[in-house]
């Protein structure tokens, strides 16, 4: 390990039920977890600044590989010094893989043992992403947290077709590893996490995370969730999964979710997310509060001088009336992504304050419950 690079380690400091109150040290400073990780898919968090994006309490961002390695390139952002200075963020970085994007957006795909051959959504320029090349990305973008590469398949899916994936990304995780430690990642003071898959079947599941679990990975992903099944389904699948992953390594759910996803994840042993969904609301009107949804683009909002909660701490949620936020928004203009998208990060922060201290605390079934009863009451003068 370099002088300078600070090990990566996770303690986990308290439980309550099921419920994890940790923290992750990287290179670049602790996260508190459990933690929502804002998406800065393309080196942004999208209509915020970074400054921002700091005060409201988040203490890692995530950056995209697929996207990243297509543009800048990952060569390039090495050359400028690396993803932290490129994009101004001196906190932690977690990278994901670039799976699920070429899965879902790229054209032209082809699998294979090796990896994948696709198309540029953008350009249509051919590329090859193996194991080996995510990790290598990875590494130049110079990620504190990344990603083994693997395969994630839309739910349903045949039993047997899951397998399959399931099995793929088991010997993609082998090779990651590999990589990840010829590149240096544990003597920079990195982590590689593994990625569980197994679909919506239960013994596919728990075989991945056993699995997973004999290989050396400083952290643990559950991914192939929040793709299409509904919310009852992911949670049955955590509720089988969480207990054979390893107690003493965070456990990141990717790609989740809504406030209440994150909510009955925690409830679950969950201790990272990350989600578009607070920033992609935000660009289209609806705010998330501590009494529920706000679709700031009915006209019910348009006399009502209300911020959306005086007491939030964001000055986007406490400084603006409802009625100038839905004036902006059926004007589109762009002052209303930005202030719709920082309440929302704010609120989602709160929440994971919420839940930390009340784990803490030992009083997280209180707070669970409490939470659920206020966003169910909700604002209904207002909403």
């Amino acid at each position: 390990m370099s002088a300078s690079a600070k090990p990566f380690s996770f303690k986990l400091i308290k439980t309550d039920g099921m419920a994890r109150r940790g923290e992750i040290s990287t290179p670049h400073g602790t996260v508190q977890t459990p933690a929502f990780m804002p998406v800065g898919t393309q080196a942004t968090v999208k209509a915020m600044f970074m400054d921002d994006v700091e005060q409201t309490g988040a203490e890692v961002v995530l950056g995209n590989t697929y996207h990243l390695m297509l543009r800048p390139t990952a060569e390039r952002v090495d050359r400028l010094g690396g993803l932290h200075k490129f994009m101004n963020w001196p906190h932690t970085i977690l990278t994901d893989s670039g799976g699920f994007q070429v899965m879902s957006l790229a054209q032209l795909r082809k699998l294979d043992e090796d990896g994948v051959k696709f198309q540029s959504h953008i350009d249509g320029q051919r590329y090859h992403l193996t194991p080996e090349r995510s990790i290598e990305i990875q590494g130049l973008l110079g990620s504190d947290i990344q990603m083994q590469l693997d395969e994630c398949i839309k739910l349903p899916s045949p039993p047997e077709e899951v397998k399959r994936a399931m099995e793929l990304s088991l010997r993609w995780a082998e090779r990651s590893r590999r990589q990840f430690e010829t590149m240096g990642g544990p003597g920079k003071g990195q982590g590689l996490y593994g990625i569980v898959q197994g679909g919506d079947v239960p013994d596919l599941r728990i075989r991945s995370a056993e699995e997973l679990g004999k290989m050396p990975f400083e952290g643990y992903s559950v991914g192939g969730l929040a793709v299409g099944e509904p919310q009852d389904v992911m949670l049955r699948m955590l509720d089988i999964t969480t207990p054979v992953m390893p107690a003493d390594k965070p456990r990141y759910l990717m790609g989740v979710g809504t406030p209440d996803d994150l909510l009955e994840s925690v409830k679950r042993g969950i201790d990272q997310f990350d989600c578009v969904m607070p920033t992609r609301a935000g660009r289209h009107g609806l705010a998330y509060t501590r009494f529920g949804k706000v679709n700031l683009k009915n006209a019910r909002h348009a006399d009502d001088p209300r911020p959306l909660d005086e007491e939030a701490a964001c000055p986007a949620a406490s400084t603006y009336s409802r009625a100038y936020l839905h004036h902006l928004v059926r004007c589109g203009e762009g002052l209303a992504a930005m202030l719709l998208t920082w309440n929302n990060i704010a609120y989602y922060q709160t929440l994971m304050k919420g839940m930390r201290d009340a784990i803490e605390a030992g009083t997280f079934e209180t707070f669970y419950s409490k939470t659920k009863e206020d966003w169910a009451r909700g604002d209904i003068a207002a909403l």
